[in-house]
């Protein structure tokens, strides 16, 4: 990060909260009221630079701020060794349905549920889906299954902050949400084929 930059972004979170900031308020509560339990910790509470940054300007940062971190973000990733990034569609599909978070009694590093839908459309035959995301109904159908795709899918549910800084998106697996097979597996969902999506 260049000087310049790097005072920009410092100058940016080191802007006082304002006393009727209800963000700060919420998060005051939190930490005052929060007690770490499993793998529930307290540190779960504290943004990183890049959620607080957005957080800090409304979800809009300096553009040259956001681009710099999302290299950064993109930079972060952690690629399948093996280079795969297809896994099971119908795997993916029971992700995608599965809206189990990870709770308190979660043993700790186990993976979670994608609860996909409860933001996107997805397959044709669901009929209850959120609309927060976008349709990724005929996905690879509409962008093509090839190795840019697969790599930009796989990054954008590892860490959808890559792509857009402030994306709403949840990082599956950069906080350790979904593990590497999952991932693969929801890739196939939206890009083989032989999966419904494309249909």
């Amino acid at each position: 990060m260049t000087k310049t930059l790097a005072a920009a972004f410092l100058a940016v979170l080191a802007a006082p909260v304002l006393a009727d900031d209800p963000r700060a308020a919420a998060v005051a509560t939190l930490q005052r009221d929060f007690k770490a339990r499993g793998q529930a910790s307290v540190d779960l509470l504290v943004a990183d630079g890049a959620v607080a940054l957005c957080n800090r300007t409304g979800d809009n940062p300096p553009q040259e701020i956001a681009q710099r971190l999302e290299q950064d973000q993109l930079a972060a990733i952690r690629w399948p060794a093996d280079g795969k990034l297809l896994g099971d569609w119908k795997a993916g599909e029971r992700i995608a349905q599965d809206g189990r978070g990870m709770t308190w009694s979660d043993r700790a590093g186990s993976p979670g549920g994608g609860s996909c839908y409860n933001c996107h459309r997805i397959g044709p035959q669901e009929t209850s889906y959120g609309t927060l995301g976008p349709s990724l109904f005929q996905f690879g159908r509409l962008r093509g299954s090839g190795p840019d795709v697969q790599r930009y899918v796989y990054g954008k549910i590892w860490n959808a902050k890559a792509y857009s800084l402030c994306s709403q998106m949840p990082r599956f697996g950069h906080v350790g949400a979904l593990s590497e097979q999952q991932i693969r597996d929801l890739v196939a969902l939206l890009l083989d084929p032989a999966s419904p999506v494309n249909k």
